[in-house]
């Protein structure tokens, strides 16, 4: 695992690094040389549940090149988002921290100032420093009030996409603000042509992946998509037999393709991650502002045999899927039931490349590459679930304590992942445990 470094320290070394880089980039005759660090892509979900893939269950989306994927790579099947809601999952992937510690445990949206806060460190701002061309291409949902807040100002070199949800708009959100496109800082459209989206955010991927293939590049995709209102393009519509909402997800597992086919034609495909996962679980909760102008309660996906959805902390809520491919470096089929979250994204990528990390703040994630590698256990022992400021469960490797409403719930997620049976009256030191840990964690977050 890499050394940690307190802040300036770490700036000093990666920036210092970033000319070594830069003249090993001039230097370098192919794209895939020995000394070079890997490229990253990390595809994220929205609203996508755990069961929406046909890899992951579903019975009649298709998905075959994400399924190729988890062929050719690693599945997590105890993988979590940070958070059950957007900003917050958002802000814990970009920085490795809990949402209540990286400052952001709820959602920001039009008229609002919330942001991710500026001194926190983001995966792109660390990669950048280290000579890596980044860009955003999707949803960012962390700050979009003033220009520092976007993502060019917080380690993209370059950004196209929507500022916060595609349904924060009328007639689903009372505003008067419109929901605009951007590239970089600059709105180019509005209203939004949302059918076109997940094809236009590809073709802004494929485009940087060619020009960026001589060079270690980072490339962050947020789809906007399956968030409510469902969009897809005319070729998509009527695809799947799942309907709508399926037919949303085959263009999304299109488009994975075509980013994947894009690094193999660029010679880049074996000095590439790739990560697939979802911001948080399916919205099957709606709320009545959302039924109308076309939404229906079926245009939402599946948590699979988990229980409850988007916005809770049940494991349909949090428990996301996720697949990883890296060519050469990682086991092809291998599936993989270890507890991992997106936490861990910040410092695996960061290993991944040989990078320090700092040190004068809490890195909640953990180095997974071991653990996709097939050579270790999950290096995290507990796993924090908070509904915004609010911290009601944890589970290890085996239980989960849930504690909300004055209720107690103590699930045996190995043999019981849908927490149908509530055990707390059975394994009261289990309960015990798990609830002194809640208390310690807690403490540790909010004494700062």
């Amino acid at each position: 695992m890499p050394r940690k470094l307190d802040r300036r320290t770490f700036l000093e070394i990666v920036g210092a690094g970033a000319g070594t880089l830069a003249a090993a980039k001039t230097a370098q005759t192919a794209p895939t040389g020995s000394n070079r660090p890997p490229n990253f892509v990390l595809l994220f979900a929205d609203d996508l549940g755990y069961g929406d893939l046909s890899c992951f269950g579903h019975p009649t989306i298709q998905t075959p090149r994400l399924d190729r994927m988890a062929q050719e790579g690693v599945k997590m099947t105890s993988f979590y988002a940070s958070a059950p809601v957007c900003s917050p999952s958002r802000a814990a992937l970009m920085t490795g921290r809990y949402p209540p510690r990286c400052g952001m445990p709820g959602n920001t949206g039009p008229g609002s100032d919330t942001h991710l806060p500026l001194s926190e460190i983001t995966l792109a701002d660390a990669l950048k420093e280290q000579g890596y061309s980044t860009m955003c291409i999707g949803k960012w949902h962390l700050g979009h009030a003033k220009d520092e807040y976007l993502p060019v100002n917080r380690g993209f070199d370059h950004w196209f996409g929507l500022p916060y949800s595609n349904d924060m708009r009328k007639p689903w959100v009372q505003t008067e603000a419109p929901l605009k496109l951007y590239r970089d800082t600059k709105a180019i459209e509005h209203p939004v042509n949302q059918d076109t989206l997940t094809e236009r955010y590809t073709e802004e991927a494929v485009k940087f992946i060619q020009r960026s293939a001589n060079e270690p590049f980072f490339l962050y995709l947020p789809y906007t998509m399956p968030h409510l209102p469902l969009h897809t393009s005319e070729r998509f519509h009527g695809q799947s037999r799942a309907g709508l909402y399926g037919d949303v997800i085959e263009a999304l597992d299109w488009s994975v393709g075509r980013i994947l086919d894009a690094l193999k034609q660029e010679g880049v495909d074996r000095n590439t991650v790739v990560v697939f996962t979802s911001d948080n679980g399916p919205w099957l909760n709606l709320p009545d502002r959302m039924l109308q102008a076309g939404n229906e309660r079926w245009h939402a996906g599946s948590p699979g045999p988990l229980r409850g959805a988007k916005g809770t902390t049940w494991e349909g809520g949090m428990r996301v899927p996720m697949i990883a491919r890296w060519p050469g470096r990682l086991p092809s089929g291998h599936v993989s039931g270890e507890l991992a979250s997106t936490l861990d994204i910040f410092p695996s990528f960061l290993s991944a490349a040989g990078m320090e990390y700092p040190g004068d703040r809490t890195i909640d994630g953990n180095d997974l590459l071991p653990v996709l590698q097939g050579e270790a256990n999950s290096p995290t022992d507990y796993f924090y679930y908070f509904r915004g400021r609010n911290l009601q469960a944890v589970r290890d490797s085996t239980w989960k304590l849930r504690q909300t409403g004055g209720d107690t719930g103590l699930y045996h997620l190995n043999r019981d992942p849908g927490e149908r049976y509530n055990v707390a009256g059975e394994h009261s030191e289990v309960v015990s445990r798990l609830q002194e840990q809640m208390k310690s964690f807690e403490s540790d977050v909010y004494s700062g």
